[in-house]
């Protein structure tokens, strides 16, 4: 259960870096960051797959660079249902989503090092 809290910090905290880093991505304070977190969650697990599945032949086509639209798409969905949190611009849309995984697999890895007893 505090592995799975841990996860959400780690977004949570990824989130507000890419708030900083993307002009685009703007997030009101850290519990929206935290419900943003959850709500990314939701969309990766529920949302995703279909979409990945629907649009495999455009990735195919393109030889996975359809995959960042995806990504682009379920965080943009993401900030639809969640108050607080906005997401506007191409550059957002698709980079925001790369820089996120980036910093939160940082942040995980950095949590599972410091506090193994937590992420098992």
């Amino acid at each position: 259960m505090l592995g799975k809290l841990l996860n959400l910090l780690a977004i949570a905290l990824s989130l507000l870096v890419v708030d900083i880093i993307f002009p685009g991505v703007d997030l009101a304070n850290f519990p929206a960051a935290m419900i943003a977190a959850v709500a990314i969650g939701i969309v990766n697990v529920g949302i995703k797959p279909i979409l990945s599945l629907l649009s495999l032949p455009a990735t195919i086509i393109t030889l996975g660079a359809f995959s960042l639209v995806v990504n682009g798409l379920c965080f943009w969905l993401a900030s639809v249902f969640v108050p607080g949190f906005k997401v506007v611009g191409l550059l957002a849309f698709i980079l925001a989503p790369v820089v996120l995984s980036v910093v939160n697999t940082f942040l995980t890895n950095y949590f599972a090092e410091k506090y193994p007893e937590l992420t098992e």
